[in-house]
């Protein structure tokens, strides 16, 4: 036992915490101070079974999010009535739910991002370094694929009739900066350390941003704000309309994350006008 736990040490398993967690317990000291901004690399991760344990819990938590809600809009579109399927709440419920769930499995493991709008947004914020950021987007793309993949169908994003490309754009702007605006909230910092239930009910807002932007957004897109969820069913549908507008479910999506990351740290947080103790 003793060589188990000296190994795991050398490997440095215990020496990154994650910069986003979204679980974790709240802080004590009510004197709160800002956390320091994490490198832009960080090399010392790469030796860390944490880090490579997290973008493994990224990949599941992704593989497992597109499995289940490409499955319940395929259900609908399969079904021969609106009144023998789940219907349009139904699939909302599902990626709201399924996103509740998952954050709260994940979030003490790798923070729960299971989105790369999510992990750029944070990682703008200074929350994570590039390193992991980009091993989570890797990971998170490559869950979606193989999640996608065991459906065998798809549930590809595209813009859909009556709506212009640009209106598609707003839409996924929009939907994504909800999402990410509700991640900075639940689980900043500062209100953890004021507040303890703040991170244990962090899944719940976020998830329920999730569904209800999915309310907003399907007549519009189909609901991309997850630029792994859209390329993983793209991939698999693998239709000339579907890439046509595939752009739309990246650009769209990092725009929104980016304008979340800022108005979260320049407006609410003001961490730019802080002085310096």
């Amino acid at each position: 036992m003793a060589e188990n736990k000296e190994e795991d040490v050398n490997l440095g398993a215990n020496q990154f915490t994650e910069r986003q967690p979204l679980g974790t317990a709240a802080q004590t000291d009510k004197d709160y101070k800002e956390p320091p901004p994490a490198p832009l690399f960080e090399t010392g991760e790469l030796k860390s079974w944490s880090f490579y344990r997290a973008g493994i819990a990224e990949f599941v938590a992704t593989f497992l999010f597109l499995y289940i809600t490409i499955l319940t809009v395929m259900g609908v579109g399969r079904s021969p009535s609106k009144c023998a399927s789940v219907g349009i709440q139904g699939i909302t419920w599902s990626f709201g739910g399924m996103i509740f769930a998952l954050v709260y499995c994940t979030a003490g493991i790798s923070g729960g991002h299971i989105n790369p709008a999510v992990t750029f947004g944070l990682f703008l914020a200074r929350k994570l370094s590039l390193t992991r950021a980009v091993f989570y987007i890797v990971m998170q793309c490559l869950g979606a694929i193989c999640g996608a993949g065991v459906t065998l169908k798809g549930g590809a994003n595209f813009v859909n009739h009556g709506y212009t490309k640009g209106e598609g754009l707003g839409a996924e702007i929009v939907g994504t900066f909800v999402l990410v605006y509700t991640v900075f909230s639940a689980t900043d910092a500062k209100r953890s350390a004021r507040d303890s239930h703040v991170p244990l009910l962090a899944p719940l807002p976020i998830g329920f941003a999730v569904f209800l932007v999915h309310l907003a957004t399907i007549p519009i897109t189909g609901t991309g704000i997850n630029p792994a969820r859209s390329l993983g069913a793209a991939i698999i549908y693998n239709k000339a309309h579907a890439w046509d507008d595939h752009w739309i479910f990246w650009v769209g999506p990092f725009i929104g994350a980016a304008l979340a990351a800022s108005y979260h740290q320049i407006v609410i947080r003001a961490i730019p006008f802080k002085t310096k103790a």
